[in-house]
């Protein structure tokens, strides 16, 4: 009988060829396999080596194989804190936080003295967003080594995810002092500074990250050219623009967020495919654990997931839908986790809604448990891929059907939304491969909108800054919906109109002088480009009035504010683009009557602002005909709109009720009441 034979002579042979050479990998193995085949425990130094042997088993991307080891080094040796640490590295790189958090935690409960365990625990705490729990054990795993860079940098991004923004900002640098060359730290600092308003202070941060490195260089990447777009910096944007599309052409990042990506124009291929991978990266790790039911109990519960609850434009464009919809047929929930800001909106819609969620302090995983438990059976995300959202709450399939609607323009290329709530403008069914939700068509629109909002009295054109005679053209969308290329056609328009003026929305300081720099280098005076602050809706809504035509932008165009123009009475003049996000505002215009300002091509809008320039009559027989629709047309019709979403909203729940898939379905026109 040879060694290879007798587990007990093996045992006797790699002891004795460790005891020559200690770091023999093939000795180990043997040592640990003859254990194994005597049910004996190792010494407390075989058990460390065992968990040393499965960390090197780890690096080389032997998971299992680690976690076996480590698991029978902790049988062996369960009271040694360097054991529990190496099994949570080994589960935190197997996605199975929650058991990490537990092996993190053990581990510094026996070694209080090595930091690098709290600081673990408390970035996968971050990681499930517990996050009270997660700046605790970082404020313990700091108070322990001060000079921990990981732990500053854990510690920083929690305070974002709490929204102290300035806290942040100084863990980030806090980090950088200690390692000035972590392209992480480098890159989350920029977002904590463009969070906290500091957008130009941001971009050398993002640009520091890129030089550096990153694994995913596509999320800073991506804010980089956002920054520069809000802030009309436009110089070296066309060439950050290509690197963007190409990253994500060639499938190399994850990260960048599909809202940028929408400004690319990249098309809605390749729009999917951003979603889809971000969307992935986003829910990495979740596994949905509730129970699936086809059962109701009375009248359909649809809650509606947002973190826009106050003063902005989702809230406003809802308001009076959630006040209308019929309460004999449904109950409706407000899924909430934004924050409240005490204002006027805010009450209206505490009132407006059955019964209002705050989730706004709950992890993913509880606020999903908390929809649960309140027996939502649709839930609507309202956010997508929009600032603030939490596309891990519906990830974890809280309701037995999910859609998405109105806050986000596309696909989110998530498998966890079934359907899109959209109209055969925005998103034919021909474009179905466009979407991994299926689409579902409203009758004539998909945006709701107020029709109880005041319009407060034009003031005069002079107090504007706007002169009192000639045409005035306006677009008070953000600046980064405003390109170069789109800016070369504005100029032109101004050019061939004399005595016109673009009159705009000074959204970032920066944005009037650096627009001014490139009128004027296009030939256009500066002072022909006017721009106005952000002013409460009232006032922001009469200052339509002095215009005479809204020129959308692309290949994101005009929503809420085309919206708004239209409500006040100002025509709008838009392209009808290829994707959803440059669709909405040919959507609109031939949902109160105006089809005839949709045009097909940038060529054809140019020709179209400059022929209406010349044709007052034309223009006016516009506004006239907007006047005499505005309290007809579907576009604002609250009611009508309300009846078709139910329809919709009991047809999805139809279909679920019966065991089939989700189905792309158009809500008849006679279904609106």
């Amino acid at each position: 009988m040879t060694a290879a034979d007798d587990p007990g002579a093996a045992l006797v042979s790699c002891r004795h060829r460790l005891s020559e050479r200690p770091g023999d990998g093939a000795a180990l193995a043997g040592l640990f396999a003859a254990l194994d085949a005597l049910g004996q425990a190792g010494t407390p130094e075989e058990a460390v080596a065992r968990s040393n042997f499965g960390e090197a088993l780890r690096r080389q991307g032997r998971v299992a194989e680690a976690e076996a080891h480590h698991r029978q080094a902790l049988a062996w040796l369960p009271g040694f804190g360097g054991n529990h640490f190496n099994l949570g590295v080994t589960l935190q790189a197997q996605g199975r936080v929650h058991e990490a958090v537990d092996a993190y935690g053990e581990a510094a409960r026996l070694m209080p003295g090595f930091a690098g365990a709290a600081c673990n625990q408390g970035a996968m705490l971050r990681e499930l967003g517990r996050l009270e729990e997660a700046e605790a054990s970082l404020r313990r795993a700091l108070a322990t080594d001060a000079g921990l860079a990981a732990g500053w940098l854990n510690f920083a991004s929690v305070r974002r995810d709490r929204g102290d923004g300035e806290g942040a900002v100084r863990g980030f640098r806090n980090t950088l002092v200690l390692r000035p060359d972590l392209a992480e730290a480098h890159a989350n600092l920029a977002l904590a500074l463009k969070e906290t308003g500091r957008l130009p202070e941001s971009l050398p941060s993002f640009e520091r990250a890129l030089r550096i490195g990153l694994p995913d260089a596509g999320g800073a990447l991506a804010q980089l050219v956002q920054q520069r777009r809000h802030l009309a910096r436009w110089d070296g944007l066309p060439a950050l623009s290509e690197w963007l599309v190409t990253a994500v052409r060639d499938g190399v990042t994850q990260q960048v967020h599909p809202w940028i990506f929408l400004g690319e124009g990249a098309g809605p291929t390749l729009e999917r495919v951003c979603a889809e991978r971000y969307s992935a990266w986003r829910a990495r790790g979740i596994v949905p654990a509730f129970p699936k039911r086809t059962e109701r109990n009375g009248r359909l519960r649809v809650g509606y997931l947002s973190a826009d609850y106050h003063e902005h434009a989702t809230a406003i464009l809802i308001a009076e839908l959630i006040e209308r919809h019929d309460r004999e047929r449904f109950e409706i929930v407000a899924c909430s986790h934004g924050p409240g800001d005490g204002g006027a909106m805010r009450a209206r819609l505490l009132r407006g809604f059955d019964r209002f969620l705050d989730l706004s302090a709950l992890s993913d995983e509880d606020a999903a448990r908390r929809i649960h438990a309140e027996g939502v059976d649709l839930l609507v995300d309202l956010k997508g891929h929009t600032q603030l959202a939490r596309p891990g709450i519906a990830a974890h399939r809280p309701a037995p059907v999910q859609a998405q609607w109105l806050g986000y323009p596309g696909t989110t290329g998530a498998p966890w939304i079934d359907y899109v709530i959209a109209d055969a403008t925005v998103a034919p069914f021909t474009r179905q491969s466009a979407f991994t939700e299926r689409i579902v068509h409203l009758p004539e629109v998909y945006q709701p909108n107020d029709r109880s909002r005041p319009i407060g009295p034009p003031p005069g054109r002079a107090a504007c800054g706007l002169p009192n005679e000639g045409f005035v053209f306006c677009c008070f969308n953000a600046a980064y919906k405003i390109g170069p290329a789109l800016f070369d056609r504005w100029c032109g328009i101004l050019a061939a109109v004399p005595g016109s003026v673009l009159w705009l929305l000074a959204s970032h300081p920066e944005v009037p002088g650096n627009l001014w720099r490139q009128a004027a280098a296009r030939g256009i005076e500066p002072e022909r480009l006017v721009f106005s602050p952000r002013l409460p809706g009232p006032e922001y809504l009469a200052r339509y009035r002095l215009a005479d035509l809204f020129l959308d932008t692309g290949p994101v165009g005009a929503h809420t504010t085309a919206a708004d123009a239209l409500w006040a009475g100002l025509p709008v003049l838009t392209v009808l683009g290829e994707s959803f996000a440059s669709r909405v505002g040919a959507s609109l215009l031939r949902a109160v009557g105006l089809p005839e300002l949709v045009v097909e091509s940038w060529d054809a809008y140019e020709t179209a602002a400059q022929r209406l320039a010349r044709r007052p009559d034309e223009l006016s027989a516009f506004k006239e005909r907007l006047a005499a629709n505005r309290s007809t047309a579907p576009l604002f019709d609250t009611d009508r709109f309300a009846r078709a979403l139910e329809s919709a909203f009991e047809t999805m729940w139809a279909i679920h009720a019966r065991g089939e898939a989700p189905r792309s379905f158009a809500v008849d026109a006679e279904d609106q009441g």
